[in-house]
């Protein structure tokens, strides 16, 4: 019975979402207050049926009910309640049932923390996100009901695939989905306006806060996404340009746009029309990734290959969405007018210029994603486009970004005179480079021009965001509450920026200078390497919950004194008998030692990978440096929607932000 009550609850959850799609944006319309008032208990009502029907899904998953299919596919009795909770989202449905969840989330706060806006703009909103509610919700009750029986009841289930029975399972799709669909809010925001046929700056004001803090969590998904991969799949590698990591990447590139063109918007009142573009392109390449993980298109260790039938209701869905949104945005853009104007040697130049940079390096990714899917979907033959597209096509783009990424950071709006800015430039630059050159001939010899390329790039990034400070502060008498007048999103530019510089940093370093060797080794066995030494002490069988596993203990000395014991398992899961890797990991500040077990080989030997990785830690130390950087932003003063302005718009009536 419990089971129906989870169909029923997202039949429920469907009703809620057409009422409050059709009733506030008709209400809004008309001007009628009474359908109006309908967006807000009609979200709550929709988000509590869903939890309903999640939690539900959950219990299931905790008793090991394998009378409903998902669960009979994706869990076992042997599995520890911990993995049994995070299967629920890992495999197609349940992980669809976690996406429309987090989708009623950012519903659900917009309704508590959007109350100061006006009525109509905010019904319009929450109309716009009960429409993608609408969509999900049909595409999970027709082709991805979680809750379909299965029967006869197996005995047992199949169990979890062994490569996500681990915690970055539990942490890392939650956070990377409240990234994915958080740009809904940008795009329901951008709709809205244009629904209004009011593209003044007030929309980009208020949706600024819910842009960054949806920027946040994508690149601390992504983050957490890398190192999993990292320590996970044994290879010791933190990228690897797979089609999903991509589908994740290209909704940061631009939401990386988007939220530097909102900062325009919102202070110089330009660049609108581009700004609204960028949130309906956030949300359709959020969209674009949902639809490669799920249609069956491509393979990949991320994806859920499913029925293909799934993947033309994703598209359809893409379609509808996205192109509903670029005919409204074709009739409404060309009335907008432009209040602001600025000089070529300005700070809006070189926003501007760094978004359409971003644009680009997002069309690259995007063409060595889709290319081989379009080759074969032609029957044109099968092609693979790896690194070498990437890093070929991806960095010369991303270069000149991070020059006028420095030059934007010291300019100021409007205009800036040529020769005082480039004798503040020139010193900047030339220190950059010196000190990279001497860095890179010094340490890494090899591969020094590109050493020496990541590591100016890194410099010159960090040196004009800390100059952008000390002028800030170098005329102030009193340097405590010249400091403390700094609005937080200052510093929240300050800190991302060198976050970004940290993750140049270590990508350099790592990319080009880790070393590796694949070596046979017994039990005694001792072996140099990267000046250790690395001394196979043991090999030892070990029993597991559900997996039989082989545990090399591996001491690591370095001038004759033991600095840590690594230990790496070759596992084997009894229900599926598949064979997974667990790496044995020295985390340092500098570098990472790292082991993996391979296969066993004759005479008791086994083949051991051993890594020396330099500063592949600040990859994702820089990640977490930008995160805070845009939480700095979101709480300055500014931009906490209860302090915005109130504003009276001259076109039109609507109403805007009270002051309290």
């Amino acid at each position: 019975m419990i089971v129906e009550l989870g169909n029923i609850s997202l039949i429920a959850a469907l009703a809620m979402a057409i009422m409050q799609c059709v009733f506030p944006i008709l209400g809004a319309a008309k001007g009628n207050q009474t359908w109006m008032s309908l967006a807000r208990p009609t979200a709550r009502l929709q988000f509590l049926f869903v939890l309903i029907a999640f939690m539900i899904l959950v219990y299931s998953f905790l008793v090991n009910d394998f009378s409903i299919a998902y669960v009979a596919n994706n869990s076992n009795t042997l599995l520890p309640w911990f993995y049994r909770f995070s299967a629920v989202w890992g495999a197609h449905e349940g992980s669809l049932l976690l996406w429309v969840l987090i989708l009623n989330i950012w519903t659900i706060a917009v309704t508590f923390f959007s109350r100061h806006l006006p009525e109509h703009f905010l019904s319009r909103v929450i109309g716009v996100m009960g429409l993608v509610s609408i969509g999900f919700l049909l595409f999970m009750l027709f082709t991805s009901n979680p809750f379909e029986r299965l029967f006869p009841v197996p005995v047992d289930g199949a169990d979890l695939n062994p490569l996500l029975q681990d915690i970055g399972l539990i942490i890392h799709p939650p956070i990377l989905y409240m990234g994915y669909v958080g740009f809904s809010v940008a795009f329901s925001f951008a709709i809205a306006a244009l629904l209004a046929g009011n593209l003044d700056i007030t929309w980009a004001r208020w949706s600024r806060p819910w842009t960054l803090l949806a920027w946040i969590f994508l690149t601390l998904g992504i983050a957490l996404g890398s190192w999993w991969a990292y320590y996970e799949l044994g290879w010791g590698g933190w990228w690897f340009w797979d089609p999903v990591e991509n589908a994740s990447f290209m909704p940061w590139l631009i939401g990386t746009a988007l939220i530097h063109s909102l900062a325009a918007t919102d202070k110089r009142g330009i660049f609108k029309n581009w700004t609204i573009l960028l949130a309906i392109c956030a949300f359709a390449l959020s969209l674009l990734g949902t639809f490669l993980v799920r249609s069956g298109v491509l393979t990949s260790v991320h994806a859920f290959a499913t029925d293909p039938t799934r993947g033309i209701f994703i598209l359809a869905l893409l379609v509808i969405f996205i192109g509903s949104s670029l005919v409204l945005y074709a009739m409404r853009a060309p009335s907008t007018k432009t209040t602001g104007s600025f000089e070529l040697l300005s700070r809006e130049t070189f926003l501007l210029f760094n978004s359409i940079l971003l644009l680009v390096a997002m069309l690259t990714v995007l063409l060595g994603t889709i290319y081989p899917l379009i080759i074969e979907a032609l029957n044109l033959g099968k092609l693979s486009v790896g690194a070498p597209y990437f890093n070929a096509v991806f960095i010369p783009v991303m270069t000149p970004l991070v020059i006028f990424l420095g030059f934007g950071v010291l300019s100021k709006w409007k205009q800036n005179n040529f020769i005082k800015f480039l004798r503040k430039m020139r010193a900047l630059l030339i220190s950059s480079v010196l000190i990279g050159v001497c860095i890179g001939a010094v340490f890494y010899a090899e591969n020094q021009l590109k050493s020496i390329a990541g590591i100016v790039a890194a410099l010159w990034i960090s040196f004009t965001s800390l100059y952008s400070l000390f002028i800030k502060i170098k005329d102030k008498k009193d340097k405590i509450i010249a400091f403390k007048v700094i609005p937080y999103s200052f510093y929240g530019m300050l800190i991302a920026h060198i976050g970004f510089a940290v993750s140049i940093t270590g990508i350099t370093i790592t990319s080009q200078h880790s070393v590796d060797i694949h070596q046979r080794m017994k039990v005694n066995d001792k072996i140099e390497f990267a000046d250790y030494k690395f001394h196979l002490k043991d090999l030892e069988i070990l029993s597991g919950p559900n997996y039989q596993a082989t545990e090399a203990v591996v001491d690591v000395i370095k001038k004759d004194q033991l600095i840590t014991t690594l230990r790496s398992q070759k596992r084997i899961y009894i229900v599926r008998n598949m064979p997974m890797t667990e790496a044995g990991i020295d985390a340092g500040f500098t570098r990472d030692i790292y082991i993996s077990l391979g296969e066993p080989l004759d005479d008791g030997a086994w083949s051991i990978r051993l890594y020396h990785k330099p500063f592949v830690r600040w990859i994702w130390l820089g990640a977490i440096l930008m995160a805070i950087g845009g939480l700095l932003a979101i709480i300055d003063r500014r931009y906490r929607l209860h302090k915005l302005v109130k504003k009276a718009s001259s076109n039109n009536n609507e109403a805007v932000l009270t002051t309290k």
